[in-house]
C-alpha cells in the first residue's frame, strides 16, 4: 500500500514538474513564436508586407511591449511604408495566453508615423483597408498547405481599451491640391472588441484599427485641403487684384496723356 501511494506521489511531483517545465519553454519561445506569427499572418491580413523588430512578452507581469512594426505600401504607391510604430505597450491576462482566448486588456500605441498618399477618394491607407475587409469577408486569410489537418484555430482575442496617442501624418495629396505636410492627430481610441464567448479574431481586429485610423486621417487630411484651398483662392484673388490694380494704373496714365 505505502509503495503505490509512494508512486502515486512520484507520478504526481513528475507531473507537475512537467508541466513547469512546459510553462517555462513556452515562456522562453513565446516572442518569436508571437514575432513569426506577426510577420508571416499579418502580410496575407493587409496584401502588404509586414515587419516586426521585437516583442517582449512578459507572462508573470502580465505586459508586453512591441518595437519597430512596420506596415508597407501596396504596389503603385512612392512611400515605402503606410505606417511605422515604434512603441506600442500591451497589458494582458497572463493565464489566458495559453487559453483559446487571450484577454488585452489595453494596448498603447506611441507616436506612431502615418503616410498618407493620394487623394481623398483613393489613397494608400484606404487600400490596405479594402485588402483587409476583403480577407475577413472571406472568413480570415487562407490556412497554409504545410499546416496539419487537425491544427488548432487561430487564438480569438478580446481587447478592452485600444488608445493612439501622438500619431503624426506625413501627406503627399494628390489631386485639386496637390501638397506635401505632417499632421497631428488627437488621440484614436476603439471601444472594447471582443468581450463576448467568441471574442473576435486577429483579422477582424485589425480591420477595426486600420477603421478608425483611415477614417480621422481622412477627416484630418479633407480639413487640411479645405484650408489649403482656401489660401490658395485667397492667393489667387489677390493675385487679379494686383494685376487689376495695375492694369486700371496703367490705363490711367495712358489716359491722362
Amino acid at each position: 500500500m505505502k509503495k503505490i501511494k509512494k508512486l502515486i506521489l512520484i507520478s504526481i511531483i513528475a507531473v507537475v514538474v512537467l508541466l513547469i517545465v512546459a510553462v517555462m519553454v513556452v515562456a522562453l519561445n513565446l516572442d518569436g513564436i508571437v514575432k513569426k506569427g506577426v510577420v508571416t499572418v499579418g502580410p496575407q491580413i493587409t496584401k502588404v508586407g509586414v515587419d516586426l523588430d521585437s516583442i517582449h512578452i512578459g507572462i508573470l507581469s502580465g505586459s508586453a511591449k512591441v518595437k519597430g512594426l512596420v506596415i508597407g505600401n501596396p504596389d503603385g504607391y512612392k512611400s515605402t511604408n503606410a505606417i511605422s510604430v515604434g512603441l506600442a505597450e500591451v497589458s494582458l491576462s497572463p493565464k489566458s495566453v495559453l487559453a483559446d482566448k487571450i484577454v488585452i486588456y489595453s494596448i498603447h500605441v506611441v507616436s506612431p508615423e502615418i503616410t498618407f498618399e493620394g487623394g481623398l477618394t483613393d489613397n494608400n491607407l484606404k487600400q490596405i483597408l479594402n485588402n483587409v475587409n476583403g480577407v475577413a469577408a472571406a472568413g480570415g486569410p487562407p490556412k497554409s498547405s504545410a499546416a496539419p489537418a487537425d491544427a488548432k484555430p487561430a487564438k480569438k482575442l478580446e481587447v478592452d481599451e485600444f488608445i493612439i496617442t501622438g500619431a503624426k501624418v506625413h501627406v503627399n495629396l494628390t489631386g485639386l491640391v496637390s501638397k506635401q505636410l505632417t499632421l497631428t492627430l488627437p488621440d484614436i481610441s476603439l471601444p472594447a472588441l471582443g468581450t463576448g464567448p467568441d471574442g473576435i479574431t486577429a483579422t477582424d481586429l485589425t480591420a477595426a484599427i486600420l477603421q478608425v485610423v483611415t477614417t480621422d486621417t481622412l477627416k484630418a487630411v479633407a480639413a487640411a485641403a479645405a484650408d489649403l484651398g482656401k489660401d490658395a483662392t485667397k492667393a489667387a484673388t489677390k493675385a487679379v487684384n494686383e494685376n487689376v490694380d495695375k492694369i486700371k494704373t496703367g490705363l490711367g496714365g495712358l489716359l491722362g496723356k
